[in-house]
C-alpha cells in the first residue's frame, strides 16, 4: 500500500488535484440539481455498464431530454444510431426507471446512510448494480462510496492489495470497498476523491 499511497501524494501535489477538486464540485451542483438532471445521471449509469464510459457520456450529451419524453422503441433506435452497444436493453431499463423520475431526490433522501440509498437503487432500479449505483450517487455528490471496475482492480492487483477476481460478486464488491476505504482513510481522501486519483492513474483521465 506504501507505494500507491506514495502515488496517490505524488498526485496530490501537483495540478491534478486542482481539476480534481473542481470535479468534486461539479458532482454536489448535480446533486442540487432539478429532476431532470438527476434522471440524466441514473441514465448515464445505466449506459455505463459493460460500456466505455467516454462514449456513454458523448450518447449523453446527444439525447438530452430524450431519456425521459422519448417511446420506448424510438429511444433504443437513437441508441443504436449514436453506436450503442446493447440499445434494446438499456431502452427498457430507462423506460422502467422512468417510474422514479419525479421521487428520485426524496427517496434517496429518505435513507440515513449512502449504503442505505445504494441498496435501494440495486433493489429498484433494474439494471443498476452495486457499482452503477455508486458511480450515480458519486456523479450527484454522495462522497462514501467505492466504484469498482476491472480498472480499479487492475490497480489494486498491481499494488498487491487484492487479487483481481474473474468477476465481481456483492461479496467480493464490498470486500474491495473496504480495501479502498483503508486507502481513502491513509491518503486523506474521501472515496469520491480517492476514485478520481486512482481512475487517472489508471487511465490518464479524469472523467464522471
Amino acid at each position: 500500500m506504501k507505494a500507491l499511497l506514495k502515488r496517490i501524494s505524488g498526485l496530490k501535489n501537483s495540478e491534478i488535484k486542482k481539476v480534481i477538486e473542481a470535479r468534486v464540485k461539479e458532482f454536489e451542483a448535480s446533486g442540487r440539481a432539478g429532476n431532470s438532471k438527476l434522471f440524466s445521471e441514473l441514465c448515464f449509469c445505466l449506459l455505463t455498464a459493460n460500456f466505455n464510459a467516454e462514449r456513454a457520456i458523448v450518447i449523453q450529451g446527444a439525447i438530452g431530454d430524450g431519456f425521459y419524453t422519448l417511446p420506448e422503441k424510438k429511444l433504443a433506435k437513437k441508441l443504436k444510431i449514436l453506436g450503442y452497444r446493447f440499445p434494446n436493453t438499456r431502452a427498457s431499463f430507462i423506460a422502467e426507471a422512468r417510474k422514479h423520475n419525479g421521487s428520485l431526490r426524496k427517496n434517496l433522501n429518505s435513507f440515513g446512510t449512502d449504503e442505505e440509498a445504494r441498496q435501494w437503487l440495486v433493489d429498484n432500479v433494474k439494471g443498476l448494480g452495486y457499482k452503477e449505483a455508486s458511480h450515480f450517487l458519486r456523479n450527484i455528490g454522495r462522497k462514501n462510496l467505492a466504484i469498482i471496475d476491472f480498472h480499479i482492480a487492475d490497480l489494486l492487483e498491481s499494488h498487491k492489495l487484492i487479487q483481481k477476481p474473474k468477476t465481481i460478486s456483492k461479496a467480493k464488491y464490498f470486500e474491495i470497498e473496504n480495501v479502498l476505504r483503508r486507502i481513502g482513510e491513509k491518503a486523506d481522501l474521501n472515496q469520491s476523491e480517492l476514485d478520481l486519483y486512482l481512475w487517472y492513474m489508471e487511465t490518464g483521465k479524469i472523467l464522471k
